[in-house]
């Protein structure tokens, strides 16, 4: 596994892969960042894949600041195409995938974009009107959002980082999973996440998901308290050609519960 940046709009942009020469693979993180996907790669890569997993503009590793304006999920998917042109990868299939707020952004993509996206997975995803989750939501407040300082976003992204886990997690490890908004540039670009989130840009996918009929994979964290498993339910009976994949003990973050479970899934759906 090895970090790589590249530039898009003039901008670095981080990410992590692994392996070489397979079909590629894009992950997309939302409210947190690429280290959500970090425990499958080098399962993904052994299978033969090339997955990569990208830091959005301003979170992560990634160079840059979000606005609001530039942070809603239609936004993030045009730079998306972006960063997958950068990459010289435009031109062929590119398999997908997305968690939480990734996963809209991926949906977004995989109706609507200029990409051959063959096959989508979600992993405990945003989706129909399930967001944004109280704890982005207050922000949206105006109010809130204008009194907000960095220090104020890394305590919420503390609590929240803990509760994703959804199992002991050592001191050093919740500070690496925070490290990123310890920037206060990072801190504002998911304040600006934050604020941009509506679930109507979900909501207005529906009808084209429903003429979709190629393949698309959920996997879900049971215990998952941000985005409940009952949309995935939902978007399983509703939207052809969905397979829904039940992660028991495991929260909204289900690598972190269960890595070799996700890894096997996606495996088997990107291979077929």
């Amino acid at each position: 596994m090895r970090r790589l940046s590249i530039e898009v709009d003039g901008t670095p942009a981080s990410y992590l892969t692994a392996g070489d020469g397979g079909p590629p693979l894009l992950l997309l993180h939302g409210t947190y960042w690429s280290r959500v996907w970090q425990p499958v790669l080098e399962d993904l890569a052994r299978a033969g894949l090339t997955p990569i997993a990208v830091d959005l503009p301003g979170f992560g590793r990634s160079a840059g600041e979000l606005t609001p304006d530039r942070a809603s999920v239609p936004a993030l998917a045009r730079w998306v195409e972006r960063f997958v042109a950068a990459l010289g990868l435009a031109d062929q299939p590119v398999l997908l995938g997305g968690h939480d707020i990734g996963g809209g952004i991926a949906q977004q993509l995989f109706v609507d974009a200029n990409l051959d996206i063959p096959r989508l997975a979600l992993m405990n995803a945003v989706m129909y009107e399930s967001w944004p989750a109280p704890t982005v939501l207050r922000f949206r407040d105006p109010d809130v959002a204008a009194a907000t300082t960095p220090a104020d976003i890394l305590a919420a992204r503390r609590q929240s980082v803990i509760a994703a886990l959804a199992r002991p997690a050592s001191e050093a490890e919740i500070l690496e999973w925070l490290d990123p908004w310890t920037d206060p540039r990072v801190a504002r670009s998911w304040l600006a996440m934050a604020v941009a989130a509506d679930h109507r840009y979900t909501m207005e996918l529906v009808p084209a998901l429903k003429a979709s009929t190629k393949p698309k994979l959920l996997m879900w964290g049971e215990d998952d308290g941000f985005q409940k498993v009952e949309y995935a339910e939902r978007f399983a009976a509703e939207i052809p050609n969905t397979r829904l994949v039940r992660i028991p003990k495991a929260g909204h973050i289900p690598t972190e519960n269960d890595a070799a479970g996700i890894a096997r899934e996606l495996i088997g759906f990107f291979t077929a």
